[in-house]
């Protein structure tokens, strides 16, 4: 029988063949021989046993599923469904919405897959922390023992913040701590009309590589045919467009078509911003903000192989309505309700 966190409206978050679910007692004898034989970089002060594992998972594990309001989040790391590693939040700060990361991988599996491994944690453990916890920030504590680690945090979107001097001592040689930290993108986030002097914007993101390759219609667009199609958007009613920000920096326009019963939904990320795990912040916050003066629901059309967008709105709220053909481009439609 799998437990559930009583804090977490969501128990399970999966990014493709990636998974994680609330910590498993059957993977305990796998978790105790990962950190007894990675205790360089932990801090675990001895070799556990079999005895010492069955009375933490009883004792600690156990009741972290009976509270409210938990220190910390555990999950076991699955791939193809199984478990090749552990983590979660720790030292959770409820009063500021703070919490440090913890994960560790199968150790045979460090040398060839440690990017990819924790950058897959990484980006399942944001889902937990920023978009169903709505935490403030999330940041790792790391003995400086393991330098790779610092290049997939950063391409995470994680920033040093700062570096503790000869803190901890490990075979008489005293080493630094390194802390990253990342903000909850939502936080940063504002969102403002389309302006008439955002026109070129507009025209350089719609003709990104990216965008014409996922829209219904691929081809390139030249500047006076944008140029009409913004004219009779901006002035159209009918239709709200939106400029999403980031400490000022334009990184997406969202667009509204209302109809007579509904309203569809479009949305672009600008290629800089890509892979920072925006688009669920921004869809998420866009919708509220757009269902404050509307009361329809909007509707998101998908090509059937565009993978990313699909699990975007999934993540975002959007519920699955049904198959549709658009432009002859097989399609999903999915919804979201005031």
């Amino acid at each position: 029988m799998s437990r559930e966190y009583k804090i977490l409206k969501q128990q399970e978050f999966q990014a493709g063949d990636y998974k994680i679910v609330p910590i498993r007692e059957q993977d305990r004898y796998k978790i105790m021989k990962w950190r007894n034989e990675q205790m360089y970089h932990l801090r675990q002060q001895k070799t556990l046993t079999k005895k010492d594992q069955d009375e933490y998972f009883e004792k600690v594990i156990k009741k972290l599923f009976e509270l409210e309001y938990p220190e910390q989040i555990l999950f076991s790391f699955l791939h193809q469904n199984e478990c090749i590693g552990y983590g979660g939040l720790v030292h959770i700060d409820w009063k500021e919405k703070t919490a440090e990361i913890s994960f560790l991988m199968q150790t045979e599996l460090e040398s060839d897959f440690f990017e990819t491994n924790w950058f897959q944690f990484l980006k399942l453990i944001e889902k937990v922390a920023f978009n169903d916890l709505k935490l403030h920030k999330i940041f790792t504590y790391a003995y400086d023992l393991r330098p790779h680690l610092y290049p997939v945090l950063e391409k995470s979107g994680f920033i040093l913040s700062k570096r503790l001097k000869k803190q901890y001592e490990i075979d008489h040689q005293k080493i630094d701590i390194v802390i990253h930290e990342k903000i909850n993108p939502s936080e940063r986030l504002r969102f403002r009309k389309v302006q008439k002097e955002d026109i070129e914007l507009l025209f350089n993101w719609a003709n990104d590589e990216e965008v014409r390759k996922q829209s219904f219609k691929t081809d390139k667009i030249d500047f006076e045919t944008h140029k009409n199609w913004f004219q009779n958007k901006i002035n159209d009613k009918n239709s709200q467009m939106y400029i999403a920000e980031i400490d000022s920096n334009p990184v997406s326009l969202i667009r509204f078509d209302k109809k007579q019963e509904y309203a569809v939904i479009s949305i672009l990320i600008d290629r800089k911003w890509r892979g920072k795990t925006l688009s669920v912040p921004i869809l998420i916050n866009i919708t509220e903000i757009f269902h404050q003066e509307h009361h329809l629901p909007v509707y998101a059309y998908i090509k059937q192989n565009n993978t990313a967008s699909i699990k975007a709105f999934e993540n975002a709220g959007f519920i699955f309505q049904n198959e549709t053909v658009i432009n002859n481009i097989n399609s999903y439609c999915y919804i979201k309700t005031p």
